[in-house]
């Protein structure tokens, strides 16, 4: 009998998950959790419950035996890639939020729980920290403030990987630009399979269904000591209460398209400056390579929406070959770390 392996994947506004028969998925779901029911949880920590209870819940209708629980990693103290068993200093950094708060953070957890109910190991593969900066990468502009490795680490290794076995390339010899777009945004200039850099999700970059990205700095200065906002609420206000949510009142790709398609014109043209926003992005990663590269990969939940990805396209494509892959290859890419552990063919790394 082959191996059963139970996948998480927490991310902003879902927590998707499935059930893989060694490299076959048999079973996946996204469980969707709109605003409204996130709303009621102050911190990301407070989600914690809810998610276990929905994703324990589901995990026992597809089966009552697992042989690993996986999850992707969250931003956890600066690691090399790799696939990591899981352990009480991971979940302590984890519940810390050592890099920042973000759904990702409750992975470990919630393998480690349902690892435990289900009398299996518990791990985590490419988590959001990893770190694989070029030197000047690091600079922000202020010695004060150093720029950091956090990404949708994952989902760009391995959309970088599928564009490279596309066009029959080694990927430690091919270079792109992958965009991961989702409910928070990366964008990472991806140079022989490694990350040599990237925006900063939860504070640069373009504004995404619920984030504000990067934002003018004199104004969010002001913004901060207006004493309106506390410093919790300043930081909802950056991750979690931006972007779509904060211009539309909705976190939602689809509600904004129906929108549209209703005749909406706020809500063309912010989906619009949101692709807009993306594509500079995508420019400015085209420097870093010096124009050098195969390909601009774009993945993730909102590659699904053929309007965004028109409104991206039609700037980019001067750059070179479009790659598009719907959804990411996240859910696959950990079920192939868990089955390289379970298998002997590598030995999980120690946090």
């Amino acid at each position: 009998m082959g191996f059963h392996l139970l996948v998480l994947n927490p991310g902003s506004t879902s927590t998707k998950v499935a059930v893989f028969e060694d490299e076959s998925v048999s079973r996946s779901e996204v469980l969707r959790h709109d605003a409204e029911s996130l709303h009621r949880f102050p911190r990301i920590w407070d989600q914690f419950d809810f998610r276990l209870k929905v994703t324990r819940e589901w995990a026992m209708r597809e089966g009552d035996r697992y042989n690993v629980v996986i999850s992707l990693g969250g931003l956890l103290k600066p690691v090399q890639g790799g696939t990591y068993t899981v352990n009480a200093q991971m979940i302590a950094d984890a519940r810390a939020n050592l890099q920042g708060e973000h759904a990702s953070n409750l992975g470990c957890a919630l393998a480690d729980t349902l690892g435990h109910e289900f009398s299996c190991p518990a791990l985590v593969a490419d988590p959001v920290s990893v770190d694989e900066f070029e030197p000047l990468a690091r600079y922000s502009g202020h010695p004060l403030l150093k720029r950091s490795s956090l990404s949708h680490a994952l989902s760009i290794h391995a959309a970088a990987e599928r564009a490279a076995v596309e066009l029959n390339l080694a990927p430690s010899r091919a270079s792109f630009i992958v965009a991961h777009l989702g409910g928070g945004i990366s964008i990472a200039p991806v140079s022989g399979g490694k990350i040599i850099d990237v925006n900063d999700a939860s504070s640069d970059g373009p504004f995404s269904p619920e984030r504000t990205g990067g934002l003018p700095l004199q104004q969010f200065i002001t913004l901060c000591y207006s004493g309106t906002y506390t410093e919790q609420e300043m930081r909802k206000l950056v991750m979690g209460n931006g972007g779509l949510l904060a211009y539309l009142g909705t976190n939602s790709a689809m509600d904004v398209e129906e929108r549209i398609a209703s005749g909406d014109r706020e809500a063309k043209e912010v989906y619009e400056a949101m692709g807009y926003q993306i594509a500079k992005e995508i420019g400015a990663m085209a420097a870093v390579l010096k124009g050098k590269f195969q390909g601009i990969v774009l993945t993730g939940g909102l590659a699904s929406s053929s309007l965004l990805m028109k409104s991206i396209v039609d700037r980019i494509a001067f750059l070179g070959p479009v790659f598009i892959y719907p959804g990411e290859d996240e859910m696959r890419s950990l079920a192939l770390a868990a089955l390289h552990v379970l298998r002997g063919d590598i030995q999980p790394l120690v946090y």
